[in-house]
């Protein structure tokens, strides 16, 4: 809390862990989200691995990001924040930050160019220092909350002419994977500028264009009722009425006060856990995922008022979210049936390998069930959310354990068949660890559950290994 503007319990928090070189402790952290424009700094800070003594800092809503702290100067309040893990080349000794976005996240009427500069971009710092080297912006003018919400792989590939480029494989809410050479940010796949919708909420505005990877898994088309879905003909139907009533232009349709419905969601495609790199055999492992959302802003009044009360104390972000300093606050929430199952039609969730010699998708399949989320337990293979990320080992084999339905499963890199699969007693949005201990491997998952997903919690660490072989 040193230096902050703002002091307040629980609206700052270190989610993630540092990053740590030779000689500097990286940390970074999650500011509340949506909740009012007088929030702590999103900065980023380095310090002395021997002394613990700040370093270097940079926060990304200063002009500039490297003015240190003092008795006449603090962070920036609300700088964009950086919330999960970070990447490091120690032979190059950069840190490659993934950043959100300044909030209120969406609304953006009252942004400067400052505070604009670097969210929901890949930052590349000098480790030692704290310097800029370079940086990419994967959303311009972020309305959505499209963040990076997952620590970049980097990669090491070979192109057409057999030059090794040291990449960073960059999996975004938006559905995209932006790859770039880590030396420079230079685009290894590329990301063309394509216009958007526009007609943003009076007093903000939208970017009139955003870059589209190349590799992505964002939908291809726009959605259509015929895409609305129901576990039975009533809430089909209403699922349709809702889509009709709702804003819906495509891939980043601004928030109205209609009601604008989200897809990719405010949840993203990818979310943290990241991708699983097989180097060896040249192939990324993805687990994307495909519920829209709705985000409606409301107008300032009695149910939503400009200033904290009793009934939004500090800090809370149950109900409407208040984003107090802006003119709306904004109602959030998956795009359901009036049973509680999403508007969209199956699959919601899948596993999906990525050639990295080629840039492409070479295999994806539905993945999970709704055994643990109908209201009868049934292992129906619809294809479901994961939160937390896939892992590979040498043998060629993938696992993931954070789907809806509480499994731990294997799979085969080349092709997504499911190898093997066991229950596990709770929900396992995390992701899985491996070790080997005198030549035995062992898979290790965390198993605590998810309040967002609404799996079964608890407290447990299971560990798997192949038999032994006497």
């Amino acid at each position: 809390q040193a230096c902050m503007p703002v002091k307040t319990l629980g609206f700052y928090e270190p989610t993630s862990p540092p990053v740590v070189t030779d000689t500097t402790v990286i940390v970074s952290g999650a500011v509340t989200d949506n909740y009012s424009t007088h929030e702590p700094s999103g900065v980023t800070r380095g310090f002395d691995v021997h002394t613990g003594a700040l370093k270097w800092a940079f926060d990304p809503g200063n002009p500039d990001p490297n003015e240190m702290p003092s008795e006449h100067h603090t962070f920036v309040p609300n700088s964009p924040n950086s919330w999960i893990t970070s990447s490091y080349d120690a032979n190059l000794d950069l840190v490659y930050i993934p950043m959100g976005v300044q909030t209120p996240d969406i609304w953006g009427g009252n942004r400067g160019a400052d505070a604009e500069r670097y969210a929901s971009s890949i930052v590349a710092l000098n480790a030692s220092t704290g310097k800029l080297v370079w940086s990419y912006q994967t959303v311009h003018h972020d309305l959505w909350d499209m963040d990076i919400p997952a620590q970049p792989s980097l990669v090491d590939i070979r192109n057409e002419q057999g030059e090794v480029i040291p990449t960073l494989y960059a999996p975004a809410k938006t559905g995209n994977i932006f790859v770039l050479d880590r030396r420079n940010g230079h685009l290894v796949v590329p990301a063309p500028e394509r216009p958007v919708p526009q007609g943003a909420a009076p007093g903000d505005h939208v970017s009139p264009t955003q870059p589209f990877s190349q590799l992505t898994f964002r939908p291809s088309k726009l959605l259509t009722d015929a895409d609305m879905w129901g576990g039975t003909m009533y809430d089909q139907l209403v699922c349709r009425i809702m889509f009709h009533r709702l804003r819906y232009d495509g891939t980043f349709t601004p928030p109205s006060l209609q009601g604008t419905l989200v897809f990719p969601g405010n949840l993203g495609m990818f979310e943290w856990g990241g991708l699983a790199v097989d180097p060896v055999r040249q192939i990324a492992i993805a687990n994307p995922i495909a519920i829209p959302f709705v985000s409606r802003l409301i107008p300032r009044g009695p149910n939503n008022p400009a200033t904290p009360d009793k009934s939004l104390p500090s800090g809370s972000e149950s109900g409407v979210q208040p984003q107090f300093g802006v003119p709306y606050g904004v109602d959030l929430h998956p795009f359901l049936s009036p049973f509680g199952l999403p508007c969209k039609q199956p699959a919601w969730g899948y596993m999906s390998g990525i050639d990295l010699r080629t840039n492409k998708i070479v295999w994806k399949h539905r993945n999970g069930t709704i055994r643990d989320s109908a209201p009868l337990p049934l292992p129906i293979k619809m294809g479901v959310p994961s939160l937390g990320g896939p892992l590979t080992t040498a043998g060629g084999v993938a696992f993931l354990t954070s789907t809806l339905d509480y499994y731990i499963r294997a799979y085969d890199v080349t092709n997504g068949r499911v190898l093997w699969q066991d229950r596990l007693p709770a929900g396992g949005q995390s992701t899985p660890m491996t070790y080997a201990v005198d030549g035995k491997q062992y898979i290790v998952t965390a198993d605590g559950g998810h309040g967002s997903f609404g799996t079964k919690l608890g407290d447990y660490i299971v560990a798997y290994s192949l038999p032994d072989q006497n």
